[in-house]
Protein backbone atom coordinates (compact mmCIF):
# COMPACT_ATOMS: atom_id res chain seq x y z
CA UNK A 1 0.00 0.00 0.00
CA UNK A 2 3.31 2.55 0.65
CA UNK A 3 4.35 1.82 -2.01
CA UNK A 4 1.17 2.59 -4.08
CA UNK A 5 0.39 5.85 -1.93
CA UNK A 6 4.28 6.79 -2.66
CA UNK A 7 3.87 5.79 -7.03
CA UNK A 8 0.63 8.15 -6.81
CA UNK A 9 2.16 11.20 -5.20
CA UNK A 10 4.64 10.82 -7.59
CA UNK A 11 2.89 10.92 -10.58
CA UNK A 12 0.55 13.56 -9.05
CA UNK A 13 3.40 16.08 -8.70
CA UNK A 14 4.66 15.11 -12.58
CA UNK A 15 1.22 16.00 -13.42
CA UNK A 16 1.79 19.50 -11.71
CA UNK A 17 5.27 19.88 -12.61
CA UNK A 18 4.39 20.04 -16.42
CA UNK A 19 1.01 21.96 -16.03
CA UNK A 20 1.08 25.06 -18.47
CA UNK A 21 -2.45 25.84 -17.88
CA UNK A 22 -4.48 27.44 -15.26
CA UNK A 23 -8.28 28.28 -15.49
CA UNK A 24 -10.85 30.15 -13.25
CA UNK A 25 -12.29 27.82 -10.64
CA UNK A 26 -15.11 30.53 -9.33
CA UNK A 27 -15.64 33.96 -8.20
CA UNK A 28 -16.31 34.69 -4.74
CA UNK A 29 -17.86 37.97 -3.79
CA UNK A 30 -16.63 40.30 -0.98
CA UNK A 31 -17.91 42.36 1.43
CA UNK A 32 -17.24 46.37 1.54
CA UNK A 33 -16.22 48.53 -1.22
CA UNK A 34 -12.94 51.35 -1.43
CA UNK A 35 -9.56 50.45 -3.28
CA UNK A 36 -7.70 46.97 -2.23
CA UNK A 37 -3.46 46.23 -2.42
CA UNK A 38 -2.24 42.73 -0.83
CA UNK A 39 -3.42 39.20 0.04
CA UNK A 40 -2.08 37.07 2.14
CA UNK A 41 -2.15 33.62 3.28
CA UNK A 42 -2.14 32.12 6.69
CA UNK A 43 -1.17 28.35 6.03
CA UNK A 44 -1.08 27.49 9.34
CA UNK A 45 -4.97 28.46 10.29
CA UNK A 46 -5.61 28.12 6.06
CA UNK A 47 -6.79 31.46 5.89
CA UNK A 48 -6.98 34.21 3.69
CA UNK A 49 -6.43 37.93 3.71
CA UNK A 50 -7.68 40.45 1.23
CA UNK A 51 -6.79 44.13 2.02
CA UNK A 52 -9.43 45.86 0.87
CA UNK A 53 -9.88 50.01 1.77
CA UNK A 54 -9.99 50.45 5.55
CA UNK A 55 -10.72 46.86 6.52
CA UNK A 56 -9.60 43.08 5.80
CA UNK A 57 -11.77 40.52 4.29
CA UNK A 58 -10.54 36.98 5.80
CA UNK A 59 -11.76 33.58 3.82
CA UNK A 60 -11.58 30.38 4.70
CA UNK A 61 -9.42 28.58 2.20
CA UNK A 62 -11.18 24.87 2.65
CA UNK A 63 -15.00 26.68 1.81
CA UNK A 64 -13.14 29.33 -0.15
CA UNK A 65 -16.13 31.85 1.30
CA UNK A 66 -15.84 35.02 3.50
CA UNK A 67 -15.99 34.28 7.25
CA UNK A 68 -15.04 37.76 8.63
CA UNK A 69 -14.05 41.18 8.67
CA UNK A 70 -10.96 43.44 10.63
CA UNK A 71 -13.06 46.68 10.13
CA UNK A 72 -12.47 50.44 11.01
CA UNK A 73 -8.88 51.32 9.82
CA UNK A 74 -8.14 54.17 7.69
CA UNK A 75 -5.94 52.80 4.63
CA UNK A 76 -4.78 49.03 4.45
CA UNK A 77 -2.45 47.53 3.05
CA UNK A 78 -0.29 44.33 3.72
CA UNK A 79 -1.42 41.81 6.29
CA UNK A 80 1.61 39.74 8.25
CA UNK A 81 1.28 36.71 9.58
CA UNK A 82 2.84 35.40 12.94
CA UNK A 83 1.69 31.81 13.99
CA UNK A 84 4.14 31.79 16.95
CA UNK A 85 2.54 34.73 18.44
CA UNK A 86 -1.19 33.92 17.37
CA UNK A 87 -1.09 37.17 15.66
CA UNK A 88 -1.48 39.12 12.37
CA UNK A 89 -0.25 42.67 11.47
CA UNK A 90 -1.75 45.24 9.25
CA UNK A 91 0.22 48.09 7.73
CA UNK A 92 -2.33 50.77 8.00
CA UNK A 93 -0.74 53.50 5.89
CA UNK A 94 -3.41 56.67 5.91
CA UNK A 95 -2.96 56.34 9.90
CA UNK A 96 0.85 55.19 9.89
CA UNK A 97 0.11 52.61 12.33
CA UNK A 98 0.06 49.08 12.24
CA UNK A 99 -3.49 47.16 13.41
CA UNK A 100 -2.45 43.77 15.56
CA UNK A 101 -5.16 41.37 15.59
CA UNK A 102 -5.83 37.84 17.04
CA UNK A 103 -5.80 35.02 14.38
CA UNK A 104 -8.00 32.61 15.91
CA UNK A 105 -10.85 35.31 17.08
CA UNK A 106 -9.99 38.22 14.26
CA UNK A 107 -10.29 40.89 17.05
CA UNK A 108 -7.86 43.63 17.16
CA UNK A 109 -5.25 43.74 19.97
CA UNK A 110 -3.40 46.91 19.52
CA UNK A 111 -2.61 50.06 17.27
CA UNK A 112 1.03 50.67 17.30
CA UNK A 113 1.51 54.23 16.08
CA UNK A 114 4.61 54.25 14.24
CA UNK A 115 7.47 57.12 14.58
CA UNK A 116 9.58 58.65 12.12
CA UNK A 117 7.53 56.50 9.16
CA UNK A 118 5.48 57.85 6.57
CA UNK A 119 3.09 55.79 4.29
CA UNK A 120 3.28 51.80 5.90
CA UNK A 121 3.21 49.67 2.93
CA UNK A 122 4.36 46.25 2.52
CA UNK A 123 4.71 44.12 5.92
CA UNK A 124 6.35 40.91 6.64
CA UNK A 125 7.22 38.93 9.33
CA UNK A 126 10.82 37.25 9.40
CA UNK A 127 10.87 34.32 12.24
CA UNK A 128 14.46 33.79 11.90
CA UNK A 129 14.80 37.56 14.04
CA UNK A 130 11.04 37.15 15.50
CA UNK A 131 10.10 41.00 14.17
CA UNK A 132 7.43 42.76 11.84
CA UNK A 133 8.74 45.00 9.74
CA UNK A 134 6.74 47.73 7.43
CA UNK A 135 7.83 49.14 4.61
CA UNK A 136 7.54 52.79 4.64
CA UNK A 137 7.20 54.62 0.99
CA UNK A 138 7.14 58.11 1.78
CA UNK A 139 9.81 57.78 4.74
CA UNK A 140 12.61 55.72 2.64
CA UNK A 141 12.56 53.30 5.59
CA UNK A 142 11.58 50.07 7.40
CA UNK A 143 10.02 50.34 11.10
CA UNK A 144 10.83 47.40 12.97
CA UNK A 145 8.15 45.93 15.47
CA UNK A 146 8.57 43.37 18.02
CA UNK A 147 5.45 41.08 17.92
CA UNK A 148 5.75 40.03 21.83
CA UNK A 149 6.11 43.68 23.14
CA UNK A 150 3.90 44.86 20.22
CA UNK A 151 6.39 47.97 20.73
CA UNK A 152 8.22 49.46 17.96
CA UNK A 153 11.94 48.67 18.09
CA UNK A 154 13.54 50.79 15.70
CA UNK A 155 13.85 52.05 12.16
CA UNK A 156 16.05 51.20 9.46
CA UNK A 157 17.21 53.17 6.63
CA UNK A 158 16.33 51.91 3.02
CA UNK A 159 18.08 54.68 0.39
CA UNK A 160 14.92 54.44 -1.27
CA UNK A 161 11.03 54.05 -1.68
CA UNK A 162 10.72 50.63 -0.80
CA UNK A 163 8.14 48.24 -2.60
CA UNK A 164 8.08 44.38 -2.01
CA UNK A 165 9.63 42.29 0.62
CA UNK A 166 10.40 38.88 1.66
CA UNK A 167 12.40 37.13 4.03
CA UNK A 168 14.97 34.39 3.25
CA UNK A 169 14.23 33.04 7.38
CA UNK A 170 18.14 32.93 7.76
CA UNK A 171 18.53 36.82 9.09
CA UNK A 172 18.02 38.60 5.35
CA UNK A 173 15.69 40.45 3.82
CA UNK A 174 15.23 40.98 0.20
CA UNK A 175 13.56 44.71 -0.82
CA UNK A 176 12.52 46.39 -3.94
CA UNK A 177 13.60 49.99 -4.22
CA UNK A 178 11.33 51.73 -6.81
CA UNK A 179 12.44 54.86 -7.58
CA UNK A 180 16.37 53.58 -7.45
CA UNK A 181 15.56 50.49 -9.59
CA UNK A 182 17.52 47.94 -7.23
CA UNK A 183 17.17 45.05 -5.06
CA UNK A 184 18.25 45.91 -0.85
CA UNK A 185 19.64 43.66 0.93
CA UNK A 186 18.83 43.80 4.63
CA UNK A 187 20.73 42.20 7.98
CA UNK A 188 17.90 42.05 10.13
CA UNK A 189 20.44 42.18 13.21
CA UNK A 190 22.37 44.57 12.01
CA UNK A 191 19.05 46.49 11.15
CA UNK A 192 20.96 47.78 7.96
CA UNK A 193 21.07 47.60 4.47
CA UNK A 194 24.17 45.90 3.86
CA UNK A 195 24.02 45.53 -0.15
CA UNK A 196 21.87 46.69 -2.98
CA UNK A 197 21.34 45.40 -6.73
CA UNK A 198 21.03 47.20 -9.42
CA UNK A 199 17.98 45.90 -11.72
CA UNK A 200 18.93 46.63 -14.64
CA UNK A 201 17.32 47.02 -17.10
CA UNK A 202 14.57 46.57 -14.79
CA UNK A 203 12.88 49.68 -14.27
CA UNK A 204 9.78 50.29 -11.55
CA UNK A 205 10.44 46.98 -9.30
CA UNK A 206 7.66 46.22 -7.16
CA UNK A 207 6.45 42.69 -6.34
CA UNK A 208 9.44 40.28 -5.23
CA UNK A 209 9.72 36.66 -4.84
CA UNK A 210 12.19 34.19 -3.48
CA UNK A 211 13.52 30.86 -4.57
CA UNK A 212 16.03 30.03 -2.05
CA UNK A 213 16.84 26.29 -3.26
CA UNK A 214 18.63 28.19 -6.40
CA UNK A 215 19.61 31.53 -4.87
CA UNK A 216 17.01 33.47 -6.92
CA UNK A 217 14.78 36.55 -6.31
CA UNK A 218 12.38 37.72 -9.31
CA UNK A 219 11.41 41.56 -9.59
CA UNK A 220 8.59 42.29 -11.47
CA UNK A 221 8.75 45.83 -12.96
CA UNK A 222 6.67 48.41 -14.52
CA UNK A 223 8.77 50.20 -16.78
CA UNK A 224 9.65 47.60 -18.72
CA UNK A 225 7.29 45.16 -18.33
CA UNK A 226 9.38 42.18 -17.58
CA UNK A 227 10.68 40.13 -14.42
CA UNK A 228 14.00 40.51 -13.52
CA UNK A 229 15.97 37.47 -12.33
CA UNK A 230 18.45 38.43 -10.05
CA UNK A 231 21.70 35.87 -8.63
CA UNK A 232 21.30 37.09 -5.14
CA UNK A 233 25.01 35.92 -3.95
CA UNK A 234 26.60 37.39 -6.53
CA UNK A 235 24.16 40.18 -7.55
CA UNK A 236 23.64 39.80 -10.83
CA UNK A 237 20.36 39.88 -13.36
CA UNK A 238 20.97 36.04 -14.85
CA UNK A 239 17.15 36.95 -17.00
CA UNK A 240 15.10 38.95 -18.13
CA UNK A 241 11.37 37.77 -18.63
CA UNK A 242 8.26 39.62 -20.59
CA UNK A 243 5.34 40.09 -18.77
CA UNK A 244 1.95 42.28 -18.83
CA UNK A 245 1.69 45.58 -17.82
CA UNK A 246 0.85 47.27 -14.74
CA UNK A 247 2.10 44.39 -12.78
CA UNK A 248 1.90 44.96 -8.70
CA UNK A 249 2.67 41.35 -7.06
CA UNK A 250 4.99 37.87 -8.28
CA UNK A 251 4.55 34.40 -6.53
CA UNK A 252 6.89 31.24 -7.36
CA UNK A 253 5.56 27.54 -6.29
CA UNK A 254 8.80 25.50 -5.66
CA UNK A 255 6.57 22.22 -6.54
CA UNK A 256 5.37 23.12 -10.02
CA UNK A 257 8.22 25.98 -10.96
CA UNK A 258 5.98 28.05 -11.95
CA UNK A 259 6.13 31.95 -11.12
CA UNK A 260 2.69 34.06 -11.73
CA UNK A 261 3.15 37.96 -11.90
CA UNK A 262 -0.22 39.12 -11.48
CA UNK A 263 -0.66 42.42 -13.80
CA UNK A 264 -2.71 45.80 -14.12
CA UNK A 265 -3.91 45.03 -17.60
CA UNK A 266 -6.01 42.23 -17.06
CA UNK A 267 -3.70 39.43 -17.42
CA UNK A 268 -1.89 37.10 -15.06
CA UNK A 269 1.79 35.75 -17.38
CA UNK A 270 2.67 32.10 -15.84
CA UNK A 271 5.76 31.62 -16.01
CA UNK A 272 8.10 28.32 -16.25
CA UNK A 273 11.47 28.03 -14.34
CA UNK A 274 13.47 26.01 -16.46
CA UNK A 275 16.95 26.10 -15.02
CA UNK A 276 17.84 28.53 -12.08
CA UNK A 277 18.88 30.83 -15.14
CA UNK A 278 16.31 29.75 -17.73
CA UNK A 279 12.68 30.81 -18.12
CA UNK A 280 10.16 30.72 -20.51
CA UNK A 281 6.34 32.39 -20.70
CA UNK A 282 3.96 29.32 -20.62
CA UNK A 283 0.45 31.31 -20.72
CA UNK A 284 -1.02 34.78 -20.26
CA UNK A 285 -4.20 33.94 -18.02
CA UNK A 286 -6.89 36.26 -18.94
CA UNK A 287 -8.36 37.65 -15.83
CA UNK A 288 -9.80 41.24 -15.49
CA UNK A 289 -8.46 44.61 -15.78
CA UNK A 290 -7.12 45.77 -12.72
CA UNK A 291 -6.29 42.09 -11.17
CA UNK A 292 -2.76 43.44 -10.16
CA UNK A 293 -2.12 41.84 -7.23
CA UNK A 294 -2.36 37.61 -6.03
CA UNK A 295 -1.83 34.86 -3.51
CA UNK A 296 -0.55 31.62 -4.02
CA UNK A 297 -2.03 28.75 -2.12
CA UNK A 298 1.23 25.74 -2.32
CA UNK A 299 -0.90 23.40 -0.74
CA UNK A 300 -3.15 23.24 -3.58
CA UNK A 301 -1.30 25.73 -6.25
CA UNK A 302 -4.53 28.17 -6.68
CA UNK A 303 -3.87 31.31 -6.88
CA UNK A 304 -6.44 34.41 -5.88
CA UNK A 305 -6.75 37.67 -7.08
CA UNK A 306 -8.74 40.73 -5.80
CA UNK A 307 -10.48 42.96 -8.04
CA UNK A 308 -13.85 45.57 -8.63
CA UNK A 309 -15.27 47.04 -11.04
CA UNK A 310 -13.87 50.05 -11.92
CA UNK A 311 -16.31 53.06 -12.93
CA UNK A 312 -15.69 53.89 -16.66
CA UNK A 313 -12.66 55.94 -17.55
CA UNK A 314 -11.49 55.72 -13.85
CA UNK A 315 -9.91 53.86 -11.51
CA UNK A 316 -12.72 54.29 -9.09
CA UNK A 317 -14.19 50.81 -7.65
CA UNK A 318 -18.27 50.91 -8.25
CA UNK A 319 -19.32 50.17 -5.00
CA UNK A 320 -20.70 46.09 -4.44
CA UNK A 321 -18.22 44.72 -7.32
CA UNK A 322 -15.44 43.71 -4.95
CA UNK A 323 -14.41 40.05 -5.44
CA UNK A 324 -12.04 37.29 -5.28
CA UNK A 325 -11.14 35.31 -8.56
CA UNK A 326 -9.63 31.95 -7.95
CA UNK A 327 -8.12 30.32 -10.66
CA UNK A 328 -6.44 26.39 -10.70
CA UNK A 329 -4.14 24.20 -12.55
CA UNK A 330 -5.79 22.63 -15.62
Amino acid sequence: MKKIFLGCAALLLAGLSHAQTYVLDKTVNLTGDGGYDYLSIDKVNNRLYVSHGTMVNVVDLATEQQIGVIENMKGVHGIAIDNKANTGFISDGRANAVVAFDLKTLQKTATILLTNANGPDAILYDPYFDRVYTFNGESNNSSVINPNTLKQDGTIALGGAPEFAVSNGKGLIYNNLEDKNSLNVIDVKAMKVIKNFPLAPGGGPTGLALDLANSRSFSVCRENKAMEVVNIITGKVVATVPIGGGVDAVAYDPETKLIFCSNGDGTTTIIKQQSADQYKVVQTLATQNRAKTLALDTKTHKIYLSVATMEAGTRRPLPGTFRLLIYKPN
